[in-house]
C-alpha cells in the first residue's frame, strides 16, 4: 500500500470515529506533512482521495472541511465481518439473534445457495441495530460439516472470530451479488423501517475456505438510506 493510501485510511478512521468532527477543518497540509513525514504531494493525494469519497471539501484559503456523513459506508470488496466494521468505524451497534436452528437443504435452497441438496446447515437469522434502530437483517446458512457447533452467544458476538480463532478456518474469498429488492413481510416484521420505504439493498454472498470449498451463504438486507457501498478500483494499463 502506498503512503498516501495509508494516510487516507488513517484520516478516514479519524473522521469516522469523530476525532475530526463535521464542520471543522483538518490540520493544514504543512502540519499533516510534518505529522506523517512525507512530501506535500503525498498529502495532497490523500486529501484528494478523501474529497473524492465525500469525506472533505477543499475550500480555497481555508483548508479541508470535514463534511457531515449520515450514511454508513460498507466495503463491497474484501471479507470484513460486521464486528470488524463496527470496531473500525466506532459506531454504536447491537445484534439480536432472531433464530438459530439446523435445517436440511432442499432443491430450491440448493439452487439459490450453491449447497448440495440434502446437506445439513445452520440457519442463523440476526438483526443489527444502529442508534437503537434495527436497520440490517442478516440471514446465514452454514455447513454443519464445517461448523459443527454454534450457539446464540457466538452468533451475537462475531461468528468470523469464532470460525478463525476457535475452528481454525482459513476463510479465503467470497462471490457477492448486490441488488435492490422489494421489501418482504419479513423485512417489515424484523426491521425498523421508514414508512415510505419500499425497497431494500440485498447483498448475497457465497463464502469459501482456502481450498475453494463453500461453507457459507449469507444474505444481508440493509435499509436503503442508511448505507452506501463502496469499492476502490485501480486501472491497470492495457498491454494491447
Amino acid at each position: 500500500m502506498k503512503n498516501y493510501e495509508v494516510i487516507y485510511q488513517t484520516i478516514e478512521r479519524g473522521i469516522l470515529k469523530g476525532i475530526y468532527e463535521p464542520d471543522t477543518f483538518l490540520p493544514s497540509e504543512n502540519k499533516l506533512r510534518q505529522t506523517y513525514n512525507v512530501s506535500r504531494d503525498t498529502i495532497r493525494k490523500a486529501l484528494s482521495l478523501l474529497m473524492a469519497n465525500g469525506y472533505i471539501q477543499k475550500i480555497q484559503g481555508k483548508g479541508s472541511l470535514v463534511l457531515k456523513r449520515e450514511q454508513l459506508r460498507f466495503p463491497v470488496s474484501g471479507l470484513t465481518s460486521y464486528k470488524e466494521l463496527q470496531n473500525s468505524y466506532g459506531y454504536e451497534s447491537s445484534t439480536e439473534v432472531v433464530s438459530l436452528k439446523k435445517i436440511i437443504i432442499d432443491q430450491p435452497l440448493s439452487n439459490l445457495t450453491g449447497f448440495e441438496a440434502g446437506v445439513s446447515c445452520w440457519r442463523l437469522i440476526r438483526t443489527r441495530a444502529i442508534d437503537q434502530k434495527k436497520v440490517i437483517l442478516d440471514k446465514d446458512l452454514l455447513l454443519t460439516s464445517v461448523v459443527p457447533e454454534l450457539d446464540t452467544e457466538i452468533a451475537k458476538d462475531s461468528i468470523y472470530r469464532y470460525f478463525e480463532n476457535q475452528l481454525g478456518l482459513n476463510i479465503a474469498f467470497a462471490e457477492k451479488e448486490i441488488i435492490i429488492d422489494a421489501l418482504s413481510a419479513e423485512d417489515r416484521e424484523l426491521l425498523d423501517l421508514n414508512q415510505q420505504d419500499i425497497n431494500i439493498v440485498s447483498v448475497k454472498s457465497r463464502v469459501f475456505t482456502n481450498d475453494a470449498r463453500q461453507f457459507q451463504y449469507t444474505e444481508s438486507r440493509h435499509q436503503v438510506d442508511k448505507f452506501r457501498f463502496f469499492d476502490f478500483a485501480r486501472r491497470h494499463p492495457s498491454t494491447m
